[in-house]
């Protein structure tokens, strides 16, 4: 019997352009990439918020994550792409389109941007950007977005790219650097039936 929840197909990832950014798959076999995504997982304020369950803390953890990434969208589970300026090419973050189920169009997404690419509402461009070609090209029905309670920030993001709060999850990831304890998580979601974000820019 086939498991209703496999997916039949790899994602042949594309590369997204738009609001200055451009989105490609992350490439383990580049160097340039795999620093990035070194850089991304050893910075304090995404281990403030994060919890990996694999700890990255040298070039080969990096570039074995970056495999497994790939691996996934192999096997259409998941949508991994460096966030990169659209002029420069230089990585400026990650988004995830992750847990795909083909069978009821849910995904959760994710997202980093590494520190000297901050405050340059990087994230909401790329959240914009990832969220549309996953209604429209993945044809996904509802999005999610889960963090931790009190990144005010992620809040800011994902209020503005249309994923309202819808509550909190209770216990639902683990404690900064901890594998035994738990702390809450604030859910927001987007459907595919609601309307498009008209995102404000500087």
């Amino acid at each position: 019997m086939t498991d209703l929840y496999e997916s039949s197909a790899s994602l042949p990832l594309p590369e997204i352009h738009g609001y200055g950014l451009w989105l490609r798959p992350w490439d383990a076999d580049a160097e340039n990439d795999v620093q990035a995504w070194l850089r991304g997982y050893t910075d304090p304020e995404f281990q403030r918020w994060n919890t990996p369950l694999r700890p990255i803390e040298d070039r080969a953890a990096a570039q074995e994550s970056l495999r497994a990434r790939a691996k996934a969208a192999q096997e259409g589970v998941g949508a991994s792409f460096c966030v990169t300026d659209a002029t420069t090419g230089v990585p400026l973050g990650h988004i995830g389109v992750n847990d795909i189920d083909h069978v009821i169009r849910v995904a959760r997404v994710g997202y980093w941007v590494l520190p000297d690419a901050r405050g340059r509402q990087v994230a909401t461009r790329a959240l914009a950007l990832a969220s549309r070609w996953a209604f429209e090209e993945l044809g996904v029905h509802r999005l999610e977005l889960g963090h931790a309670l009190g990144h005010e920030a992620s809040c800011r993001i994902a209020e503005r790219c249309g994923y309202p709060y819808e509550g909190t999850l209770r216990g639902a990831m683990f404690e900064s650097g901890r594998l035994d304890t738990f702390r809450d998580v604030h859910l927001h979601a987007r459907l595919t039936t609601d309307p498009e974000p008209v995102l404000v820019l500087p």
